[in-house]
């Protein structure tokens, strides 16, 4: 008797997993209040939702914790109310910022919906424990592990409230038609999913269960059935602004005092169910926080993280190519420092005015996706002319030079997304700049081809740039990947070709073209518990480099990885390689090369229990030069604390220290007849940050950014490079040491004072731009610290009110 009713379960369980979960939809007369209480009569008729699957630690087992769902819906929003029973004196209930509640102690829940069902795209809407508001888009290009969902940058305006039971907490939400794209088919199925996450023992679990070793996300959704004559809104929204505040900065004859004033708007219209424009008018991106700035030895390009809201939120659709690097739009005029060099070198002109960065008009995306599956977007931005102001002391003329042109910035992308996890996309990228500066143009078509399975997956590019101008040029990647992306042996195989002109830099972001490359790999992914490790995964990839013109050999790498989920939630990564000698042509550009020694190195990283107060992590990583100079040497040390003090304050202090001796970099210097020359030089950066924030509510936050970069260069000897790329010895050229620093405070106090309105006081400090620390002695980091707060600082104190003004609410009252 037995072993029957162990065979019915195990054929009960087979059956859970191969159907996916369908929940029906009800449509109330009277919406639910949301006051996170469950007792409104029009919860009592609606279906339950139960049942849920662990995701981690234990994937397959049912959940630890039972939780109950109802999902009601009416002519204007979706509502959720969802019981989940516990002790209430486990429940993890920190108060964060909004979005904020990865790494943090917390319970939450949540939501998702795939509105057009086509296994790819979803919106997702969490509510912690506390009542803190996370939303986040999602694709197929981006995450969905219990700890990252998609692109939270995307915020919505929704409601939720919290309660806590005797025997649980609830959560209620209401997610209004305003804040979601579908179809306007008159009876609608959707993708669905519900997860619950318990802190306390990492416990993530969904109501339609989502299987580690199955490629992609969405995919693993359930059904949300019957959703009959619901009719997209009018999406019309505004964001009207004014900002003020003073700016210090110091000059080199006294201080610059200025006024900062500036008004705009931001503006949502749907311009049909599917289809929404986001335009901002005379944006001002002030406050945000300062980029990470570092002393650049390498011949490429840094590439900055995108902090502008407009600029990050909802633009999944447009990164799908690589062809979309947003900080292009706005950055640094090009001849910014041209006027500065100018200046320098002549006593007897002075600066009177010199942006630092360009003037945004306004920009615009149009987004969306039809009901039959194509995702379209539009993006266009127009920046204004710079010019820089010059006078001459002795006559008092003043001189106007142009620094930027009036530029256009234009994105259309063409997304089709096929069956299961398959999709096509076409990219087209232009940047149109006034007068004789140069135009360019790039277009790329994607492809992911996915089995039915959704086991194997066939992935390609063809891309080509077109540079317009006097001295045009133009150029192609290709690119193809095959792969098993599922299943606890994952591997693949991929080559990559990029002609040496292929430039799509106006708009997108490529460290090098010109290289040939071929890569393969390997993995062992364990997903279950076993009696040592909740999870734990093995790798092995190689990288072989050569170059498109000329046709030779550059690089090769070999790269072995091995990572532990303990027990306890530690967990570790060592990681070992081995780097044969390379042929840099970028240093000095083809066809001349630079010798790079061999090298083998290993590294181990890992951190802490993040639920304790006390979270560390760390990294170490050295190298070991197969070289005859004894003294070559390479090291990473990374370590990082986070300290939770209560349920309101956390602080994060890290400290990154990275050092190599006689690295070789372009000495930026040449002989009398060209030649170019190269130095050896020992460097040492270090980066320490100190993030702090303190939760007075969920909707009122104070945050600060403390991060101070140190960089110090010394050069050993200066060479030549014969043609077989090896370094022939020239004499010292002396003053050529560096001493750099970057230091930056940034701090927001925020209040969302009402859905979608927020006011910001913010406060930054930074090191003038010409004060420099210059090393005398032994400059250790404890002196060069000192001296750094002998410096003059620049300094503003902003204050910004956004007031979010919604058509359909504004109808309701008149």
């Amino acid at each position: 008797m037995k072993s029957y009713l162990v065979f019915f379960l195990l054929f009960l369980c087979g059956q859970l997993f191969a159907q996916p979960r369908a929940l029906q939809a009800v449509k109330v007369d009277k919406p639910p209040r949301i006051d996170g209480k469950l007792d409104d009569a029009s919860w009592a008729e609606i279906p339950v939702a139960s049942d849920f699957i662990q995701n981690f630690p234990n994937f397959g087992r049912v959940s630890t914790l039972r939780t109950e769902v109802r999902i009601a819906y009416d002519d204007a929003a979706i509502y959720v109310g969802a019981y989940l029973f516990d002790e209430p004196g486990l429940i993890r209930k920190q108060i964060t910022s909004r979005d904020g509640e990865s790494q943090t102690d917390v319970d939450y829940f949540s939501v998702f919906f795939d509105t057009y069902s086509d296994k790819q795209n979803g919106f997702q809407f969490l509510v912690t424990s506390a009542n803190v508001q996370t939303d986040a888009r999602l694709g197929p290009n981006l995450g969905g592990d219990f700890n990252n969902f998609g692109d939270r940058t995307w915020d919505a305006v929704w409601e939720s409230e919290v309660s806590i039971q005797p025997d649980g907490w609830i959560v209620e939400m209401k997610i209004p038609y305003i804040s979601l794209r579908f179809s306007k088919n008159e009876l609608q199925d959707w993708g669905m999913q519900l997860l619950r996450y318990a802190r306390r023992n990492n416990e993530s679990s969904y109501w339609s269960p989502v299987d580690p070793s199955v490629n992609g996300f969405v995919n693993q959704f359930g059904r949300f059935e019957g959703l009959k004559d619901i009719q997209p809104p009018l999406r019309l929204s505004f964001s009207p602004y004014v900002s003020t505040g003073v700016r210090n900065t110091p000059q080199k004859n006294g201080n610059l005092t200025e006024w900062l004033r500036n008004g705009g708007m931001d503006v949502k219209y749907g311009i049909n169910e599917s289809f929404t424009l986001d335009a901002t008018l005379i944006p001002d991106f002030g406050q945000v926080v300062s980029d990470n700035v570092v002393n650049n030895l390498t011949p490429y390009e840094i590439r900055f993280q995108e902090n502008r809201p407009f600029f990050t939120e909802g633009t999944e659709l447009f990164n799908k190519s690589g062809l979309f690097y947003s900080r292009r739009v706005g950055a640094m005029p090009p001849l910014y420092y041209n006027v500065k060099f100018l200046v320098e070198n002549d006593p007897n002109l002075e600066i009177r005015k010199n942006p630092a960065t360009t003037q945004l008009y306004n920009a615009i995306k149009l987004s969306g996706r039809t009901k039959n599956k194509l995702g379209i977007g539009v993006f266009n931005a127009i920046t204004a002319p710079m010019r820089a102001t010059i006078r001459n002391k002795t006559t008092g003329e003043e001189t106007r030079l142009q620094t930027s042109p009036l530029t256009n910035y234009n994105l259309v992308v063409l997304d089709q997304a096929l069956k299961g996890r398959s999709y096509i996309t076409f990219t087209n990228a232009s940047t149109i700049r006034n007068g004789d500066w140069r135009d360019a143009n790039a277009s790329a078509f994607d492809f992911n081809l996915v089995n039915q399975t959704n086991t194997y997956s066939l992935r390609g590019t063809a891309r080509y740039s077109k540079i317009y101008g006097p001295n045009g040029y133009d150029g192609y990647n290709t690119s193809l990947r095959l792969a098993r992306i599922s299943g606890k042996v994952q591997y693949y195989l991929q080559g990559n070709v990029e002609s040496d002109r292929y430039d799509p830099n106006d708009l997108g972001f490529l460290h090098s073209p010109n290289e040939v490359t071929g890569q393969a790999g390997i993995g062992f992914y364990q997903y279950t518990p076993t009696k040592n490790f909740l999870s734990y995964n093995y790798n092995l990839s190689l990288f072989y480099n050569r170059m498109y013109n000329p046709g030779a050999y550059s690089y090769m790498q070999a790269v072995s990885s091995f990572f532990w989920y303990f027990k306890n939630f530690w967990d570790a990564e060592l990681t070992l390689g081995y780097a044969h000698s390379q042929h840099d042509y970028f240093l000095l550009g083809p066809p001349t090369y630079v010798k790079r020694p061999k090298y083998m190195f290993a590294g181990i990283e890992g951190s802490s229990d993040s639920r304790k107060k006390l979270f560390w992590q760390f990294e170490i990583l050295g190298a070991n030069f197969f070289s005859t100079n004894p003294d070559k040497y390479y090291y990473i040390v990374d370590m990082g604390l986070r300290y939770r003090f209560s349920n309101r304050f956390s602080l994060q202090v890290s400290n990154r220290n990275e050092s190599e001796s006689n690295y070789i970099i372009d000495a930026d210097t040449a002989e009398i007849n060209g030649e170019p020359i190269i130095g050896f030089v020992d460097f040492k950066d270090v980066t320490t940050t100190i993030n702090g924030i303190y939760n007075f509510t969920p909707r009122l936050n104070l945050t600060l950014r403390l991060r101070h970069y140190w960089s110090k260069v010394l050069y050993n000897s200066f060479a030549n490079v014969d043609a077989n790329g090896n370094a022939i010895t020239r004499p010292f050229i002396s003053g050529r040491d560096e001493n750099v620093n970057f230091f930056n405070v940034d701090g927001f106090l925020t209040w969302d004072f009402r859905l979608g309105s927020r006011l910001i006081l913010g406060y930054k400090n930074w090191l003038g731009e010409d004060e420099l620390i210059m090393p005398v002695g032994k400059n250790t980091y404890i002196k060069n610290v000192g001296k750094l707060f002998r410096l003059r600082h620049a300094n503003e104190f902003t204050v910004r009110f956004i007031y979010f003004l919604d058509y359909n609410q504004l109808r309701k009252k008149k």
